[in-house]
Formats: C-alpha cells, structure tokens, sequence
C-alpha cells in the first residue's frame, strides 16, 4: 500500500495548528465528551492521523479502534500515544477502510477531516459505509472545514482558505481537488438525524464545524 502521506504526515498536526490556530483540534474534541461517550462504547476513527481525538475517547472509558491506511500516520498515532496515554489499550488497524467490515459493531463512528481527503462520489461511498459500521443507534462524527455560508466577503474567504488547504495536500499527498462538502446534507440523505452542530471560528468566522448525526434504530 503506498503511504501517500510519507512526506506531510510527519508534519501534519504542525501544520494544521499553524492553519487553524488549533482549532482543528478542537473541532476534532468537540462531541468528545462525558455526555456522548461512555465508559465501554465501541468507537471507531477513521482516518485517525495523529489521533489526539482517539486519545480523548479512550481516556473517557471507550473502547477504541484506530484504521489508517498511511503507515506513517498510525506510526505518528502510536508516538503521540506513547507520549500522551501509554497506560490505554488502543486497537489499530493499518487498511482501507472500505476493507473494514465490522458492520453494525461500533456506538461511535469518527470521520474528523478525513472524508475531504476524497472526490464526491466517493466520499458518499465512505460515508455510507461508515454509517454501516455502526451499530442501529450509533452516533457518527464528522468534523471539517464548514461549508460557506455569510455574506459575500464570508464565503469568498472561507473558499479560499479552503482551496489553500486542499491544494497543499492536494500537491503532496495526491488527495482530490473539490469544493467544500455539505455534510449534514449528506448525512440526512443517508438516513443520519443530525443532532448537534458545532462550530469554530477563525478571524470570527465559522470555518470549522463538527457533526453529531444519529443513525435510526
């Protein structure tokens, strides 16, 4: 498997932080908590990275599984680990996701600024197939850039901070070139009741957001 992330992976959460002011981050921790995660859920992340969420979960008590198809990002997941939590168990699986076939296994399913990584069509294949994987009222998660909304002057920036982002990975990690996804639209056209909304704001506009749908049982 060619690890398209050899040469930014290392550097990813530098750069991410550099980008968002660490909002990512927190737009990766924001449905993390007490109230949505219980001692001994199964959650699954997708595309974990370098995983800080994962490690938020697992310290709140869940049983955690990590799928990464780039070595160096699970590698990367596994130092922060080591550093961060060493005292917790955390599963990780080096695949494709769509290889994953634990369906209908898992309370959580986590998609934290992993799905933007493909072009539409595809992206809605993955999304469905998270949504399978998760048990008949599983809570699912995706956190990325929000879709622009405001006025003029708002969108315009929030478009081009994004197609800034997606160039630079677009350049070095060959993921696809696309316009900002709609999530919560796809994610109710896929049978997810969208439960909450939270967004991050950069410049004191929102240009992260996190989604907490839930399947119907």
């Amino acid at each position: 498997m060619r690890d398209k992330y050899k040469y930014i992976g290392p550097v990813y959460d530098f750069l991410s932080n550099l980008y968002s002011g660490k909002n990512i981050h927190r737009c990766k921790t924001a449905m993390l908590d007490v109230e949505t995660v219980r001692p001994g859920d199964k959650i699954l992340f997708a595309g974990v990275g370098h995983g800080r969420d994962a490690i938020r979960a697992a310290e709140l008590g869940a049983d955690v599984t990590v799928v990464d198809l780039s070595e160096t990002m699970l590698r990367k997941f596994a130092e922060a680990q080591e550093k961060e939590a060493p005292h917790l168990t955390i599963r990780r699986i080096h695949s494709d996701i769509m290889k994953v076939d634990e369906f209908e296994q898992y309370d959580m399913v986590v998609a934290n600024f992993f799905l933007n990584v493909f072009d539409e069509d595809m992206m809605v294949r993955v999304l469905e197939h998270l949504i399978r994987l998760g048990k008949a009222d599983a809570r699912v998660v995706v956190g990325d850039f929000s879709y622009p909304t405001g006025n003029l002057l708002s969108r315009m920036f929030k478009k081009l901070y994004w197609y800034m982002a997606v160039f630079i990975f677009w350049l070095f990690a060959n993921n696809a070139f696309h316009k900002i996804y709609n999530y919560p639209e796809h994610m109710q056209r896929l049978g997810l009741q969208v439960t909450d909304k939270k967004h991050f704001k950069l410049l004191n506009m929102n240009c992260y957001w996190s989604i907490l749908g839930r399947k119907q049982a």
